[in-house]
Order: structure tokens, then sequence, then C-alpha cells
């Protein structure tokens, strides 16, 4: 035990030096790491050091009238002209000394709550956002302080960059040395932006209340500090809530830091901003030059960023038509294009380039004495668009997701919606099956109903979202029919530009791009095209669209054809409920709403017409023409910029088959050969859809083969038939009896026979064999009942001559006469000799009868001449077998040339 107590105490002394030594490596190498960090850093702080030298060194002097004096904008057309310019308004200035200290204090508690502590740079600050910035990525939370927001709007861009922020800590510490902290805070509030075109916090006062600073309350001070950090995002007449909710969260600030009591913010928060805002319409800003183009430049410029058009010096290039926006304008504020009924009513147009969503013009309104006034080709949101919807929500939708062809027969037909209320035609009126062709043209309810209810609620919004129109869900089925709203001129454009476009959506913009004030920076609008649906379908539905613009009957949209120019459209108008024809005493027939969306291959137009109370109906009637102005503005304005350029037609892709149908067939069937003209129709069809199956409704049945025979011993005609189809025929009669025709109906018989006929009278039959639905033409027969001759009397022989001797005194006479009839005799006789070459001359008259037509062999002329003992009889019978044989001869002749010789066979055996 002693021996390995021993061992383990020697072993553990020569470990103990080990573990000592590498105690000591331990803390070298802790010292090695924290040398190196330190090392690190420095390096770092170095590094740091000379970029934020080197870009320092860039950065622009500061120059005292860009700190004072925001930097107009320029706004230049597709041209590179410039036709507006931004930020030359007059604002109110303030100096320090007249800034209330309630006024500051909210500034101040909201966007630089420590200004008096920092000399330009709040490290507190700084060192928190560089937190966030880590965790949450470069840019996410900003630390500038006033002075530093100064410098920004001055001298550099918004973009978030290392260079950008060391050139901007850089002179604000420049900055803060050169002017004092109230110098800097004046600088700021009249500088700063308050959306509307607005600068200064004293304009902003008077703009949004009508008030001079120290008679703001502290709701409306609280609100003016918070709208500039996002101008667009809370000014009061575009988002009300959002102006609320900043407002409050700026009061909250406020009594955080130790502004305002708890009382004061309480009451603050429950007063909204809207209470005692001058109302929108009362608050215009200055014009400009195509002012409804600008307004929505000016709101696009915004959206791609933190960007001032007043006072960021952009050139701000657009995609405006100079020519085109003219003739808009011209169109909508004189009355040397269209008439307007009165100076009340408005519209709303946007022309954009069919191929990009370029936008080319913008007609805002027809105010004349107000300027920037209700922009209803952009702001339209409260209106519903009618029959327009039809090709989006409906027939769109069931060509891409169900393969519908343009022929797909739909039924108009008294209906209802899932709901139980009964749907309506603007006619009242239901026209049967039709294709979906013609149901497009004509407008009809019915059939875009039962369209979109095949295509499902979910498909049809899928559909309308791919062009432009977000909806989260669809669930009124009148939105079918154009029950929907949200819905301007220009995203209606958008959406149908994308039919005219093979399919192909691209969001409608007036921007192209924005060049920064030093003068290299550029920020490119860049629009995607995105597919919106297949070209089959966007070819189909231009096609159907081009009957719209047709002298077809029942076409729509007649008003808006322009001769030799190929183009597609729809037209759409809304509607008065009952409830709503009695609260406004409008009449049946007005409307509140009318609509026109048309495109070619170059250029896509949508038009609004109305009035901006909607209680003022646009007036129905013949006599009216209100609810054509739509058509008439877009035609104008088309045809204006379609002058002398070419416009190639819609091409047909190979995903789509022109196929012959026959008209009526339901599901659609290929026509027969027999199958009429006018009963061929062409449509389109997904290629791979198209019919194969022919109809056989026109197919023809061979004619009967029909005969007819006179019966002599019953004094009857009798007609008989067949036909080389044996199954499933029927056969329609039709007899005629000189004059008279009647009717005998259909059966499956095969003769008819009339009685009691009368002589020298024609019968006639016509005979059409009949399957399912096909017809034969008539197989006809004649037959003409003969002359009844009567005999001569025969002369009796003398039975007693002794009446000579009774009557003497004539017995002379009768002698003289006997004498006379003698010398007649002997010259018949001589005659006849001579005819018959001296053979005796039979008087039987059997030969007379048999041969006076010697190419007459039947056999009634040749039962006569056979009998020696007939005499007369022979001959009269042989007359009579040859005028019953003559005369059906004749008829044959005529029902040959009736019935293109398919009766050759007629009045055999008469």
């Amino acid at each position: 035990m002693a021996e390995n107590y021993k061992t383990r105490e020697e072993r553990r002394r020569k470990q103990a030096p080990v573990k000592k030594k590498t105690k000591g490596k331990r803390k070298n190498i802790f010292k090695t790491i924290l040398l190196t960090i330190f090392l690190l850093g420095i390096a770092g702080l170095a590094v740091g050091a000379t970029t934020f030298a080197i870009y320092a060194k860039d950065a622009p002097p500061l120059d005292e009238v860009l700190l004072i004096d925001p930097i107009a904008s320029e706004v230049l057309d597709m041209n590179d002209n410039v036709y507006a310019v931004l930020g030359t308004e007059n604002r109110d200035y303030v100096d320090y000394d007249h800034i209330p200290k309630e006024v500051e204090d909210a500034v101040l508690a909201t966007e630089d709550v420590r200004f008096y502590k920092h000399g330009g740079i709040d490290l507190r600050r700084l060192a928190g956002a560089v937190v966030a910035n880590v965790s949450r990525g470069f840019g996410s939370e900003g630390a500038s302080t006033i002075t530093q927001q100064i410098v920004k709007l001055s001298y550099l861009s918004t973009e978030k960059s290392l260079k950008r922020k060391a050139q901007e800590a850089w002179l604000a510490i420049k900055l803060e040395q050169n002017y004092t902290k109230e110098q800097i805070f004046e600088i700021y509030v009249n500088k700063i932006y308050y959306a509307n075109g607005v600068h200064g916090i004293e304009t902003a006062s008077k703009y949004y209340f009508g008030k001079n600073l120290d008679e703001l309350a502290l709701q409306e001070r609280a609100f003016l500090a918070g709208l500039p950090q996002r101008p667009g995002s809370y000014d009061p007449y575009v988002h009300p809530d959002n102006a609320d909710k900043r407002k409050n969260l700026v009061l909250s600030l406020m009594y955080q830091h130790g502004k305002i009591s708890k009382d004061e913010m309480d009451k603050a928060k429950e007063t909204s901003i809207l209470e005692t805002l001058i109302p929108e319409e009362e608050n215009k800003g200055t014009a400009y030059k195509y002012d409804s183009f600008v307004d929505e430049v000016i709101r696009e410029v915004e959206s791609l960023g933190n960007y001032n058009v007043y006072a960021d010096g952009l050139k701000i290039h657009t995609t405006l038509d100079p020519n085109a926006q003219d003739y808009t304008e011209k169109m909508l504020l004189t009355d040397e294009v269209i008439e307007f009924p009165d100076a009340e009513m408005q519209a709303g147009i946007v022309l954009l380039d069919t191929k990009t969503g370029a936008v080319r013009a913008i007609g805002g309104n027809r105010y004349k004495d107000i300027k920037r006034g209700r922009n209803f080709a952009t702001k339209l949101s409260d209106r519903q668009p009618g029959s327009t919807i039809k090709p989006i929500l409906d027939y769109g939708p069931a060509i891409e997701y169900l393969n519908w062809s343009t022929y797909e027969q739909i039924v108009d037909e008294p209906y209802q919606y899932s709901t139980g209320q009964p749907i309506n035609n603007y006619d009242n009126a239901h026209l049967g099956q039709m294709s979906m062709r013609e149901a497009l043209y004509r407008s009809r309810n019915i059939p875009a109903l039962k369209a979109f209810e095949a295509v499902g609620n979910e498909k049809a919004r899928e559909f309308a979202a791919n062009v432009g129109l977000e909806y989260e869900k669809i669930d009124n089925p009148s939105a079918s029919i154009g029950g929907i709203e949200n819905i301007s001129p220009l995203k209606l454009a958008g959406a149908y530009a994308a039919f005219g476009n093979n399919g192909m959506y691209n969001k409608p913009h007036t921007v192209h791009k924005i060049v920064l004030k030093d003068g290299e920076t550029e920020i490119v609008n860049k629009i995607k095209p995105k597919v919106a649906m297949k070209d089959s379908t966007a070819f189909m539905v231009t096609d159907m669209l081009k009957d719209v613009l047709s002298n077809k009957s029942g076409a729509t949209g007649g008003g808006a054809i322009i001769p030799g120019l190929p183009a597609a459209g729809k037209t759409g108008t809304t509607n008065y409920s009952e409830e709503d024809m009695e609260k406004y005493g409008v009449k049946k027939g007005d409307v509140p709403d009318a609509w026109f969306a048309g495109y070619t291959t170059n250029y896509t137009a949508a038009v609004w017409t109305g009035y901006e109370k909607r209680s003022t109906p646009l007036r129905g009637g013949w006599e009216y023409n209100d609810q054509k102005i739509a058509q008439q503005l877009y035609k104008n304005l088309m045809a204006h910029v379609s002058e002398g350029i070419e416009t190639p037609d819609f091409t047909m892709p190979s995903s789509v088959v022109k196929a012959a149908v026959e008209k009526g067939s339901m599901p659609a069937k290929k026509p027969s050969s027999y199958t009429p003209d006018s009963n061929i129709v062409y449509e389109l069809f997904v290629a791979g859809t198209e019919p194969t199956q022919v109809s056989a409704a026109f197919d023809k049945l061979d004619s009967p083969t029909v005969t007819g025979e006179y019966q002599e011993d019953e004094n009857s005609v009798t007609f008989t038939w067949g036909h080389a189809k044996e199954k499933d025929l029927k056969f329609e009669v039709t007899i005629k009896a000189g004059d008279k025709k009647q009717s005998i109906g259909s059966s499956n018989g095969q003769s008819y026979t009339i009685t009691n006929v009368q002589p020298e009278t024609t019968y006639s039959i016509e005979v059409i064999a009949v399957s399912n639905s096909q017809r034969s033409t008539p197989g006809t027969a004649s037959v003409t009942v003969p002359k009844i001759e009567e005999e001569e009397e025969a002369v009796p022989p003398e039975e007693d001559e002794a009446e000579e001797d009774k009557e003497k005194d004539k017995e002379k006479e009768k002698e003289n006469k006997k004498d006379e009839k003698d010398k007649e005799n002997n010259g018949s006789d001589e005659k006849d000799g001579n005819k018959d070459d001296g053979s005796g001359g039979a008087e039987d008259g059997s030969d007379n009868g048999g041969n006076d037509d010697p190419g007459n062999n039947d056999g009634s002329g040749g039962s006569g001449g056979q009998d020696d003992g007939a005499g007369d009889d022979g001959g009269d019978s042989g007359s009579d077998g040859d005028s019953n044989s003559n005369a059906d001869r004749g008829n044959r002749g005529r029902n040959t040339d009736e019935n293109g010789g398919s009766n050759g066979n007629n009045g055999r055996g008469n």
C-alpha cells in the first residue's frame, strides 16, 4: 500500500509542473486572441476611417441656397421634351422665433428627441440602428438626426449605401459647426415635405387646417409632426385611418418624453384628424399642364421610392404622347369633337400602348374651372364596369380553363342566381340557344352568368388577378355581369391590353425612368411582362370582341366602328335598381354609367362616362345620345392616334384552329356534304378540341320509287312506292286531284288507292321518305283517267216491208234517200279499196283500230285488233288503248322534267 501510495505521489509530482505549463499556455492564447481582436479593431478602424475619408472627400460642399430652397423637378414626355415643372409654388416661411414651443416639442419628440444634445450624429441612436441592421438587414432602421435629414434632402440622394451614409455624417458634422441648433431646426421645418405638394410646416398648417401655427390644437400639431416621415402613406385625404394612427403614435411619444400629460394625450387621441381637416374638394393645389396625367406621375414616382417631386430636383421621363394628350383634352374640354348633353357630364379616358402598357394619354375629367379635380380615369373606384367585365370574369376564363370554343352553345332562357333571385337581359327577352360568340357580341346576361358558374368563382378571380384586377374573393354571382367595383379606366385598359398582346400583361405605367439631381443616378421603372393567359385564349376572346364592332344583328358596338381599322372592344352599362329609380326619379332605360374598352395591336383605350353624382342619369331612348358618347370618345381618339401608321390585324397562333361547324349542333359537329351553306359557321377551337364527328342532320335519303295505275274495272287509281332503305322509314304522302291538294299524313304504308275517279282528271302523288332527321326529295307519279266515249246507236233492220203500203206517199221519198245513201257508200268503198290494194277492204274496222298508230305495240290496242268479230267495238277498244298510252307518255315526260330523271318508271302499264 505504501509503495503504491508513493508511486501515486510521485506521479502527481511529475504531473504538477505539466499543469502549470498548460495554464500558462491558456493565458497566452487568451492574450493572443485579445491582442488579435484589438489589432483587428485598430485595422478596422483604420480601414473604416480611410473609407470614411475617401467617401467624405467626395461629399458636395455646403450650399446655403440648397439648404433653404427645394429644387424643382422636371417632367418630360416620350420625346424627352419638358412639359411640366413641379415644386415652383409659393411657400409660407416661418422663422424660429415664430415657431410655438408646443410645435417644436411635437417635432422633436417624433424625429429627434436628443437634438440639443448631439453634434449632428446621435451615437446612442446610431448604436441601436446598427444592432437592428445587423439582425434584420442593412437599411432596416435609420438613425438619422434632424441635421442628417437636412443634409440628405439638400445634397444627397435617398439611396441606402455606405457612401451616402458616410457623406451624410460628414456634412452633418460640418452643418452643426456652421449653424446654431435654432437655425438648423428652422431650416428643417421649412424644408420638409408634407404631401400634396406642400413644403414647410406653416404652409401645411394653413393647407390642412386653415390655421396659423399658434392656433393649432394638440392633435393637429401631432399630425403635422408625424406626417413628414411617410407623406404618401399618411396623407389624410388618401389614407385617413393611417393619418389618425400616426397622430396617436406621436401623442404617445410626446407623453413618453414628458411633453404632455396623460390626460392631454388621451383627449387628443379621441379626436379624429378628419374633424378639423379642410375638405379635399376645397383644397386643390396649383394646376399645371396635363394635370390629370401629372397627378398619376406623382403617385407613381412616390411608389418607386422615397422621392419628393417638389424638392428633389428630379428629371422624370414619362410615357406621355403629347399629340394623344392634346387631342384627349380637346375632346373633353371643347365641343369641337363630341357634343355633350351638358357641362356637368363627366368622362375618364386612358390610352396606352397595347404591347408595353405605357400610358400615352389620360383624360381625367371635364372640369374647365376646377384645376386638379377628381381624376375619373385613375381614381374611379366606386362605380361598376357593366358588361365590360364579361371577357374577364366569364368568357376568358371559360376558354382558359375549360377549353370552350367560340361556338360553345349556351341557352338564353329564364334563369336565376344561386340565391334564387331572377336575372334578366337588358331587353327582358330570351333568345334561346346561341353560341358564346353571339352571346358576347349581343351582350346577353344569362349566358354570361352560366359561363361564370361553369368556371367557378375562384378561377374567375384568378384570371382577373392575372390581368391586374385583384380581389381577395369574388363571392357575388352578379359580378359576372358587372356587379363589382374598384375598377377604373386605367385598370380596365391594362386588362384589355393583355387580350391584344397575345396574353401578356404589362402593368399600366406613366414613368419610364427618374434621373436624380446628381444627373447620373437613374432609377428605371422596370415593368416586366408576365403571362396572364394562353395565347389561344387571348386570340379567341379578341376574335369574338371584333364582332362587337360589327354590323351583325344585335352587335352592341356599332357606334365605335372605325372603317378599315382591325379592332376589338366591348360596351358596358350599369343600371338603377327599382329602389334607385324611385329614389332618384329616373326613368326606365336611364343608366348611371356607360363604358367602352377597345384595342388594336398598337393602342388600347378605356372610357367611362357618367355624372359625378350617381343620381344624375345618362338618359335612355332613341332621342338621346348620352349612352353612346363613350363609344364616340373611343372611336375619335383611336382613329386620331392610328392615322398615318400601320395597324396590323391580330394574328391567329398555332394553338388555335378555325373549323367549320354545322349551326345548331350541340355538341359541335362537322357539317356533312348535305348541310346547306346557310347552316355552316366557322368558329375557333383550342387546337386538339375541334369537332371530329360529322353531323347527319341534313343527310338526304334517296327519293322513293313511285308508280301509279288506273283500274278501269274498279274505276280507281292505285299508287305504290318503295325505297332501298327498309328500316326506320316513314313516308309523308300528298295527293293532288286536278287543282285540289291534300296531305294524307305520315305512315309506313307503301300504297294508296283513290276510288270513284273522274274521267279526264289527272291524279298525282308526292311521296317523301323520312328517317329520323333525314328527308328525301319527293318521288312523284301521275295518272290521267281516260274519257269514256258513248257507242253509236245501231239502226235496226226493217222488220215489216208492208209499211211501204201503208205510206205510199212516203215510199218514193224513202227510195230517193236510199239512192243518195248508196251513192255515198259506193264512193267510200272506192277509197277503201285503194287503201288496201284491192284486198276486199274489211269493214269490221279491226285493222283501223289496231293500226292507226304503227308505233303502238302496247297490249290495249292489240287486243282490239285480234277479235275479227268485234267490228266497231274492236276499233273503239284499240282507240281507247292508244289514248291512255299517249297520255301516260306525256305524263312520264313531265315527271322526268320536274324530278331530274328520277322517276323514269312512273306511269308504267297505264
